[in-house]
């Protein structure tokens, strides 16, 4: 963030803790290495990356109705400069109370929201930007000013959410692995004359009915899924109709090359591509059927303002089905496994530039319940328009009260040249963190 939002965040730290009645300190601090075992598709490329990243969250109790948590983020990688970043996840004061037979809560400062039921990609979720850079994965986000007020009581919650500053999405730099096939600026371009500064609005109604979770929600700003434009163009639009770039959440896969990729690093400068963020309209619905060991999931959209493929301005649906099944016990042992499906579909077709166009998920979970809570996960997407397939695996172990390890791989089984996504998703990584948490 700009040296103006730190500014901000240090004075209402230091507010918070002039008034603090205790506090409490707690937060992760991670070595991280990746080894890449593809040879490098662009210059700067290293075929292994070390990294640490430190998260504490302090959380004060400022009065009997009123808190302040603070979250900061630093990550250093030994290979890309734009991973190397500080960030505020939050940085928030709550306020909470009662009104008749309902409660309420306010939230002003920076803070991270999450929206939807599926596990691969959230289509519903529009609040928070993704930090792209921290991992391809795990859906990791920046945090968001925003005025966030909830009421809840028995007839379900409602959520009012004002946005008065636009994050942009950070992306790998020129010599970062899994990148997309052209370089990214950090400078972004708006729809809106206001930029960064558009005040964005979303609501949300959400209750659980029985076996049934349901939530309706609305959005009106500027998008977080950027479109791109060619760099030094003639025309400032020109080639955002080639190139969207959006995050997978599962397999790490960027998304926003061109047709095609270099055979291998070479000398030749690269035409990169700036970000450019619409004004949109989104109305969407997540439900979850809860019936004995079975999970059923969907989520659906309806946008307006985003562009196709085509740079024309297309209203369209995107929608979300999944199945869930946990099997406890499994063979008479304590462990649990649960399996699942989902189906990702937009109805732009070919005109979709977004990756989750027609794809399919299949993950499985295994938690063995022991002393070191062992979890270990595989998963496939297959892209059904194209020839693409990617394997993610994963184990997670507690090697003592505060040490945990986390393996994990990302592999491509198959990948298609006229897939636009096709650079990212031919690389692959295999990666180690060793987390202390405090």
């Amino acid at each position: 963030m700009r040296s103006g939002g730190a500014l901000a965040a240090l004075a209402l730290l230091v507010a918070a803790g002039a008034g603090a009645q205790s506090f409490d300190l707690s937060g992760d601090l991670s070595l991280q290495g990746r080894w890449y075992p593809r040879s490098p598709a662009f210059p700067g490329q290293r075929s292994s990356t070390a990294g640490m990243v430190v998260e504490p969250t302090l959380y004060a109790d400022l009065a009997a109705n009123a808190s302040f948590t603070f979250t900061p983020l630093y990550r250093y990688d030994s290979a890309d400069s734009r991973r190397t970043h500080a960030d505020l996840r939050e940085a928030y004061f709550l306020m909470y109370g009662g009104w008749g037979d309902n409660a309420w809560e306010l939230r002003l400062g920076l803070d991270r929201v999450f929206w939807g039921v599926a596990e691969l990609h959230n289509l519903v979720d529009v609040v928070n930007q993704l930090d792209l850079v921290e991992h391809p994965r795990n859906r990791p986000k920046l945090g968001q000013p925003m005025a966030h007020l909830t009421v809840s009581g028995d007839w379900g919650m409602a959520e009012a959410f004002v946005l008065p500053y636009h994050r942009k999405r950070t992306f790998p730099g020129r010599g970062g692995r899994l990148r997309s096939g052209h370089p990214i600026d950090k400078s972004a371009a708006y729809e809106s004359g206001a930029e960064e500064r558009h005040v964005d609005f979303a609501v949300r109604y959400s209750h659980a009915m029985g076996i049934l979770d349901l939530g309706l929600s609305a959005f009106r700003g500027t998008g977080r899924e950027p479109a791109f434009q060619v760099a030094n163009a003639d025309d400032p639009l020109a080639g955002r109709s080639l190139l969207r770039h959006q995050q997978s959440a599962t397999l790490g896969q960027a998304e926003g090359s061109l047709i095609g990729e270099p055979s291998g690093p070479s000398s030749v400068t690269e035409p990169s591509l700036t970000p450019y963020y619409e004004q949109i309209r989104q109305f969407g619905i997540d439900a979850q059927l809860t019936t004995g060991p079975w999970l059923i999931k969907t989520e659906a959209i309806h946008r307006a303002g985003a562009s196709n493929l085509l740079g024309e301005e297309e209203d369209y649906q995107a929608y979300i089905f999944g199945l869930e099944r946990s099997l406890h016990g499994l063979f008479g042992s304590s462990a649990d496994l649960t399996v699942l499906a989902e189906w990702l579909y937009d109805d732009r077709g070919r005109r979709a530039p977004s990756i989750w166009a027609n794809d399919l998920f299949i993950a499985a979970f295994l938690a063995l319940n022991d002393v070191r809570t062992t979890e270990a996960a595989v998963g496939i997407l297959g892209d059904l328009r194209h020839n693409a397939r990617s394997l993610n695996l994963e184990l997670k172990r507690h090697l003592s009260q505060n040490w945990t390890m986390r393996l994990e791989a990302i592999i491509p089984l198959q990948s298609d040249p006229r897939d636009l996504t096709y650079a990212g998703r031919r690389d692959s990584f295999v990666g180690v963190d060793f987390t202390y948490s405090f």
